[in-house]
């Protein structure tokens, strides 16, 4: 199959990683793992196949997640995982390499920004574009980013959250927080860890979090599965959301208060804009029940949650894929 001069958009997320080809809309999305041999770092397994074995390799293999917080952790993994994400979209056979454009963390430095295009480039992009998380979020989430007023996003990933005040095609006022799902994940884990002493891997904690979790006090329960700390041998408990309320809050004030500090800095224009407008929520995480309704309660300004919240920045990304010439002056190239 022969690509002429195809165009991709790339959320390298820190749990999943979302593809979307310009013509088609989003034809690819895995879960940001890699399992590699432990002898020579040969990639054995990318993405839904590799997540399958997380917590599961045998010595000679390990399964890695080459993206934390939001930026590249492992670049020789990353650079494979990218190449494997352009040959499932583009074939094998490329006569013209395609354009990348990437989505990064606003905060990210120089160097990193740098890093994540040489990865690019090097996995086969014939021109890599990077584009500013919260940016591509506001795009994907149909604010109308180019008008004088200001909007504020709040993408909650895997692994970062993103806050932003976006007026005027550009990011005015940001902060990054480097605690989203996978932290959540954590907080329920070292919760069945302290009060039931029952080891849960992280699969299992995601899955008590998109069953049961809530960030308000709400009904439901489920049966979880794992090793007793103290016999070794596997157990069973029955966990009710109230608990998972309880273990994850002290994470989701983290989250709020990097929001807060947004507001805080934004210059007062902008901010009576917000008021009226209220907060976008984008992201994965943005799906945890009544969230929306806790982030409302605690910052006194309206918060919705946009539709399709984890397609928002990968859908931005499209987006500012195609129409390149209207947000080139957002964009940073190589």
């Amino acid at each position: 199959m022969f690509n002429f001069g195809k165009r991709l958009g790339i959320d390298l997320g820190t749990a999943n990683s979302l593809v979307f080809l310009v013509g088609q809309g989003v034809v690819l999305n895995e879960p940001t793992v890699v399992v590699v041999t432990v002898d020579d770092g040969k990639v054995v397994a990318v993405g839904n196949e590799a997540k399958q074995m997380l917590g599961r390799t045998p010595g000679n293999i390990m399964a890695k997640r080459p993206m934390r917080d939001g930026v590249i952790a492992d670049y020789e993994v990353t650079q494979a995982m990218l190449a494997y994400f352009i040959d499932r979209t583009c074939g094998n056979s490329r006569l013209f390499r395609p354009e990348v454009m990437i989505c990064v963390p606003a905060g990210v430095t120089q160097v990193e920004r740098r890093a994540v295009m040489d990865a690019t480039v090097s996995a086969g992009a014939k021109t890599a574009y990077l584009i500013d998380e919260p940016l591509a979020a506001a795009i994907g989430a149909k604010i109308p980013i180019a008008n004088p007023n200001g909007s504020m996003i709040v993408d909650i990933g895997g692994g970062s959250t993103e806050a932003a005040v976006i007026s005027l095609g550009g990011v005015v006022i940001h902060r990054s927080a480097r605690v989203a799902g996978n932290k959540i994940d954590e907080a329920i884990q070292t919760y069945l860890k302290k009060k039931y002493n029952l080891m849960v891997g992280e699969r299992t904690a995601e899955e008590i979090k998109m069953t049961i979790g809530s960030a308000l006090p709400a009904t439901g329960q489920m049966e979880v599965r794992g090793r007793d700390g103290a016999s070794g041998l596997p157990r069973m408990l029955n966990l009710t959301s109230n608990e998972v309320v309880e273990a994850i809050t002290a994470t989701l004030t983290l989250v709020i208060s990097a929001v807060k500090g947004v507001l805080e800095e934004t210059p007062p224009e902008l901010a009576s804009d917000i008021i009226d407008k209220g907060i976008v929520l984008s992201g994965g995480t943005a799906n945890l029940r009544n969230l929306d309704k806790l982030m409302t309660h605690t910052l006194g300004v309206p918060v919705h949650v946009a539709d399709d919240p984890l397609f928002c920045v990968v859908k931005g990304c499209g987006v500012a894929m195609e129409n390149i010439e209207f947000y080139k002056k957002s964009l940073s190239r190589r």
